[in-house]
């Protein structure tokens, strides 16, 4: 791990990176604020019921589904731009939730945000492969992913902190000012070159092409099991097991330390060995935590199994490499836009799902299907290889 360690040196940080990665750290520092807090506000604050909670986390999904045809309206916009906009969104969603008196109110500020998230979601990536080179993209996506957690840290150690000491301070404040950290990133990425990923050919508004079958069908497989490895596996420990918001933003800060000395090292791990082998080890060990949530009702264990979740996520970032390596620069963002459609084809339809078969196949049930889903999608991510880039021509729907 040393040697691997000497590889991530200070070369990489170039005045565009260095803006770019304080505006990840001030998005990710909002997120980790209010979403330390977020279960709790909903259950706690909010009243909501389990039901409540899944559809809210379905609904907020839908601007996902629909995302390759939003961003067909800012495609060809400068990507800093693009990025500007979506921070603002987001930021504007999350902050204006403090203020919801009603369950539609709560949704319509949730859509809000969710079309801001859903539209940063491929940028954030496109932004950083294309501050990046090819041979080094994992890495650089790596020390991002760093950035982002060492954000996560900071705010989720305030949020600790001031719930500890604030013990009546109304949640709703953290998604306030979370909000307002998120819509500052903005500025920092306002500064980015304009010409940031431009590309000889202009890229085309909707791109999907038969080329990235198996990429669209491995974030199909990873929509699918979303719900349970990004917010069942905490709810579960907040009604099942009564954490209470300092104990969840204790385990988040904790899991965040080790993901902020792990990231890079996934990331040089991706370049080293490759998509098709990181992609499948993070799928087998994701499959077991999945497993052991089912069979194994002993709280520390599933607190191990919570962390070791979030330390394998960022070997996820293998599917962003795998098309950037593949596509030529004018297909890289349309086809990231496409993926996020794909994958929430299958992850807004999960939560309603799931609101129905949960009093039947319990929480066991639905942590063992959705390790048989991971398992499904292994032999698709033993099949990748990174191909030649083809060129594109100009377009503006591309379906083939």
């Amino acid at each position: 791990m040393h040697h691997l360690w000497k590889k991530i040196d200070l070369t990489i940080w170039s005045k565009s990176l260095t803006l770019f990665a304080v505006a990840v750290f001030l998005d990710r520092f909002g997120q980790g604020l209010l979403g330390g807090a977020r279960m709790n506000f909903f259950v706690e604050t909010l009243g909501l019921s389990n039901n409540q909670v899944l559809w809210l986390e379905g609904i907020r999904e839908i601007p996902g589904l629909a995302l390759i045809f939003l961003a067909a309206f800012t495609m060809h916009l400068p990507l800093a731009w693009q990025g500007v906009i979506s921070l603002l969104l987001m930021g504007v969603g999350y902050a204006l939730q403090m203020f919801v008196g009603s369950y539609t109110g709560l949704l319509a500020m949730a859509i809000i945000a969710s079309f801001g998230f859903h539209l940063w979601t491929p940028l954030n990536h496109a932004i950083g492969m294309s501050l990046s080179s090819k041979r080094n993209t994992g890495r650089i996506l790596g020390v991002l992913a760093s950035v982002g957690s060492l954000a996560g840290i900071v705010g989720m150690a305030a949020l600790s902190l001031i719930s500890t000491i604030f013990e009546t301070l109304p949640l709703g404040v953290y998604f306030l000012v979370g909000g307002i950290f998120i819509m500052f990133a903005a500025f920092f990425v306002a500064k980015l070159p304009k010409d940031l990923g431009a590309t000889e050919v202009k890229p085309a508004r909707i791109l999907v092409k038969r080329r990235y079958w198996l990429y669209y069908v491995l974030i199909f497989f990873s929509g699918a099991r979303k719900l349970v490895l990004g917010s069942f596996v905490t709810l579960v420990l907040v009604q099942d097991y009564d954490l209470h918001v300092w104990q969840v933003s204790t385990l988040m800060l904790v899991s965040s330390v080790l993901t902020l000395v792990v990231s890079p090292v996934m990331g040089t791990l991706i370049d080293r060995f490759g998509e098709r082998s990181t992609t499948t080890i993070s799928y087998v060990i994701l499959a077991m935590c999945c497993v052991g949530y089912a069979v194994i009702p002993n709280l520390w264990v599933l607190l191990g199994l919570w962390t070791l979740i979030k330390l394998v996520t960022p070997l996820g970032l293998g599917l962003s490499t795998y098309i950037y390596r593949s596509a030529p620069p004018e297909e890289l963002t349309p086809t990231l836009t496409a993926g996020v459609t794909f994958d929430h084809i299958s992850s807004v339809g999960i939560p309603f799902l799931t609101s129905v078969v949960l009093p039947v196949i319990q929480y066991s049930g639905v942590f063992l299907a959705t390790a048989a889903l991971i398992l499904l999608s292994i032999p698709f991510a033993r099949a990748l290889q990174v191909q030649a880039p083809a060129a594109l021509q100009p377009a503006t729907v591309v379906v083939e």
